[in-house]
């Protein structure tokens, strides 16, 4: 086994499984896509960390166990639709890319977008593109989508975003709650109408485009 097949298996013996992530397809995705070709050369000894990993840009990949349990509670079918959202390198779209059918991953910074098609190629990820596009837009020429994922902390999700769900679809990310920590949330859009609930705190870097508007004071 090589040093960093023992890393991925480490990562999910010891953060993932431990952290109520039990969906098999999922812990195979993350034992099957090696992390550490998403990351800067440099980073790729700490690739498995349990803790937020910078790649550039002022961007990271988020910890695998938050990004598990996220991916876990939305709940990927290998019919899914999927939109990730901040793709960054895309390593997340990696995983998402061997749960669904299809994967559209938005990157708004060009030299993330290049690298990420091109290690998701290296990966054999051939049910995935990669857009270079504003990430607070989604993508609406593909939607509806089945699952939406934004990868960061965001002060809210636009009502934009939420309406590229198709009916039953489900959107995962991190809101910023009232105490100043990230909350899971996970939201439905059922009968034209989308309700949220939260899931679990999480210390997740902000995902730039997603910051509060400023207030008007009268």
């Amino acid at each position: 086994m090589s040093e960093y097949a023992a890393a991925r298996l480490n990562m999910v013996e010891g953060q993932i499984r431990p952290n109520k992530v039990t969906d098999q397809r999922l812990v195979d995705a993350m034992l099957d896509i090696p992390r550490e070709q998403f990351v800067p050369k440099a980073a790729r000894g700490i690739a498995y960390v349990d803790e937020d990993l910078a790649i550039g840009k002022g961007r990271y990949l988020m910890e695998p166990m938050v990004f598990a349990r996220m991916l876990q509670e939305v709940g990927v079918d290998e019919t899914d639709v999927v939109l990730d959202i901040g793709s960054g390198s895309g390593y997340s779209t990696a995983v998402l890319a061997r749960l669904a059918a299809t994967v559209v991953g938005i990157e708004s910074d060009a030299d993330l977008a290049r690298q990420a098609t091109e290690s998701l190629t290296a990966v054999g990820a051939d049910n995935v593109v990669i857009i270079s596009a504003p990430l607070a837009e989604g993508y609406p020429q593909q939607a509806p989508y089945d699952v939406i994922v934004i990868e960061g902390l965001v002060a809210e999700v636009p009502e934009g975003i939420l309406g590229q769900l198709t009916e039953g679809g489900r959107l995962v990310t991190t809101v910023m709650g009232d105490r100043g920590v990230g909350e899971v949330k996970l939201f439905q859009r059922s009968g034209g109408v989308t309700s949220a609930r939260t899931l679990f705190e999480a210390h997740t870097h902000p995902l730039p485009g997603f910051e509060a508007k400023p207030k008007f004071v009268f």
